[in-house]
């Protein structure tokens, strides 16, 4: 192995060595209480040291990086106190995540580093966002984020380098290929020697270095961070090394031929560069052993001070209270002065205002800049608000929603419009893993709206029709608006912006211009998780949200019933007292909902109210839905699969029951 140490001083040649044996001394130390069963899972580094600690040394301390499982070096690189990161392991208090995630799967805002999840390749998009903030704040500053040749098959791979390549973005992707994915060699992966052939394909640079080697890392990484600092774009950087233990320790080595190992062996990156130093008379082998041995007694000392912790406790109340950023809405009162205005005039107007009550606010989707969106909502956005903060999106909604995370972790907020709710299937995993888990998991709060066009009526049949909504009631972590009505989509799209918490915003296409309102000028909010009556009676309840209070309501006059039509309004959290306070008052329920009936909210309100509200019931507690079918396209079929054909007649068998 060939090093080339430049100008650096045989002082900064130490004291990269002492960074570089750091996690390797820390391994040692885990694999030793890993056997006695002191930590429960480990994914080694070993062997892949240089790239970890040459990412971190070539950064400055307020630039973010996305490390992976086998970068150690990074955290303590960065100076990540080694207590708290025992503390981590072994799953106590005050680790990063409080006992809720394991090993390598947290972050730290101290030190500018954002923790991974376990599906390979979201972390690709929040480096994205983290990047964007910086050029939109023209802040000449670079963000790393790392992914291996394995995590290079997943689709989130294609669509981060894609949006870094469309907007480039001074983001750098270092690709750790160390030749298998778990047990997969690279040969079953792609069809390639190097990724340096992903980079012409996206019109991006691509860089290959040999990544044993921490000067060579270091040399190549250091001018290209200066460079983009200067030039902001992105760059593939693959760092060719091996992994020298199994996946994580249990899954072993087997499977990789003997004369393999034995060749990566000789390229060990903290031997070669042992005997580099030695060789050039840097340091003295006593020198070298004093280097280790302080780093040892730092970290057996780290290690008694996190046994030493007593073992977690639980208490729910923290485990709900930790779901969320803190945030106490204040309501904004509406003023006096009303419009009349369609359902998605309404919608609008109160994103325009929320973007000039917010000037980082950034807007991202397909089609919605110049275009003005599909439903024309953000038409004429681009004249007042500028193309770098309302962006159009190539196809890629795993990349958008992962950059609207790394905004957040920026402080910028974002309204991410999918197209259709349909297609919020190709953005689900930084829905339902990221954005929801990352406050819980490390007290990441992710400050992102998704606005979902979404329900049937309009003859679009089965892939821009769905009601989806029911997906993420059931996450926890997430909140999620469904307004009926103009007044209260302007309202509640305000709160959910305001609120530094993710939020679903769903919309209902066919009411966007056949239903019209007074709305109030001027911004105001509408408060979250409070549900309104839309009618008033005393013979029934009929709960319900979006286009079902329109058909309850049509219902009711035809049928000449005294009923209160419950609008839920917030469907996470949902207003349970209103629920009770409507199932005491009339004793009979129906809940109604557009989604299908098997596995819909009207299920959970339907136990719910037999749980807690049994005994002011005269009758059981019925529900009215959708098919459990997907929705048709023609006009017959589809009016079949809604539940309003069948709404009357349900109305009817329960109060007659």
């Amino acid at each position: 192995m060939k090093f080339d140490r430049k100008t650096r001083s045989d002082k900064q040649l130490l004291a990269i060595y002492s960074e570089l044996v750091t996690p390797r001394l820390i391994e040692e130390k885990m694999l030793i209480l890993l056997r006695q069963g002191k930590i429960s899972k480990w994914f080694s580094g070993i062997g892949q040291e240089a790239i970890s600690v040459g990412a971190a040394l070539a950064l400055d301390k307020d630039e973010y990086i996305l490390p992976m499982h086998r970068n150690l070096g990074v955290f303590t690189s960065r100076g990540v106190e080694l207590t708290q990161l025992f503390e981590q392991f072994q799953g106590k208090a005050n680790g990063f995540t409080k006992g809720r995630d394991r090993s390598f799967h947290f972050g730290s805002k101290a030190h500018n580093i954002v923790g991974m999840i376990s599906h390979l390749g979201p972390q690709l998009g929040v480096a994205d966002g983290i990047a964007l903030s910086r050029l939109l704040r023209k802040e000449p500053k670079v963000t790393i984020v790392f992914t291996g040749d394995g995590g290079s098959s997943e689709g989130d791979f294609h669509e981060a380098l894609n949006v870094a390549s469309v907007w480039n973005l001074p983001v750098i992707f270092i690709i750790e290929n160390n030749g298998y994915g778990l047990s997969t060699p690279s040969s079953e992966q792609f069809n390639f020697d190097s990724f340096v052939v992903k980079g012409p394909a996206y019109g991006i640079e691509a860089h290959s270095v040999e990544g044993n080697n921490i000067l060579e890392v270091l040399n190549e990484l250091e001018p290209l961070v200066e460079s983009i600092r200067k030039n902001p774009r992105p760059i593939i950087f693959e760092a060719k090394t091996f992994r020298m233990r199994g996946h994580e320790e249990a899954s072993g080595t087997k499977y990789v031929p003997k004369e393999l190992m034995e060749h990566w062996a000789k390229k060990d990156p903290i031997e070669n560069f042992e005997r580099y130093l030695l060789k050039e008379k840097v340091v003295t082998a006593d020198e070298l052993e004093k280097v280790k041995a302080k780093i040892r007694t730092e970290v057996n000392n780290s290690v008694k001070k996190a046994f030493a912790q007593p073992a977690i406790e639980s208490n729910t109340q923290t485990e709900m209270d930790d779901l969320f950023a803190p945030f106490e809405q204040e309501i904004v009162a509406a003023g006096s002065h009303t419009s009349e205005k369609r359902l998605v005039d309404a919608i609008s107007d109160g994103l325009r205002e929320s973007m000039e009550k917010y000037p980082e606010l950034v807007i991202m989707g397909q089609d919605v800049a110049d275009y003005g969106g599909v439903f024309k909502i953000t038409e004429g956005f681009v004249e007042q608000f500028g193309k770098a903060r309302v962006r159009n999106t190539p196809l890629c909604e795993s990349a958008i929603v992962g950059t609207g995370l790394g905004l957040s972790i920026a402080g910028i907020k974002s309204v991410v419009e999918m197209q259709f709710a349909d297609f919020v299937t190709c953005g689900f995993n930084q829905i339902i893993n990221n954005l929801a888990k990352t406050h819980y998991r490390w007290g990441q709060n992710a400050d992102v709206v998704v606005r979902m066009p979404t329900g049937a009526g309009v003859g679009a049949g089965p892939f821009h029709s769905q009601s989806n909504e029911a997906w993420f009631v059931h996450t926890p972590g997430l909140k999620v608006v469904y307004p009926s009505n103009p007044a209260d989509a302007k309202g509640l799209l305000n709160a959910a912006i305001e609120d530094p918490n993710p939020y679903l915003y769903f919309e209902h296409k066919y009411l966007y211009r056949s239903l019209s309102g007074n709305v109030p000028d001027g911004y105001y909010t509408t408060e979250v998780g409070k549900a309104a009556l839309a009618r008033e009676g005393n013979e029934l309840s009929i709960i319900t949200y979006g286009l079902g209070v329109h058909w309850a309501l049509e219902a009711i006059n035809e049928l000449g019933i005294a009923a209160d039509v419950l609008d839920l309004r917030t469907l996470l959290p949902w207003d349970k007292e209103a629920v009770a306070e409507t199932t005491r008052k009339t004793n009979r329920v129906l809940v109604l909902h557009e989604d299908c009936l098997t596995g819909g909210i009207g299920g959970e309100i339907s136990a719910w109210i037999g749980e807690h509200c049994f005994e002011h019931l005269d009758a059981p507690v019925m529900r009215e839905a959708s098919l459990d079918t997907p929705v048709p396209f023609a006009k017959a079929l589809e009016e079949n699969f809604l539940p309003k054909s069948r709404l009357k007649t349900k109305i009817q068998a329960l109060m007659a029951y």
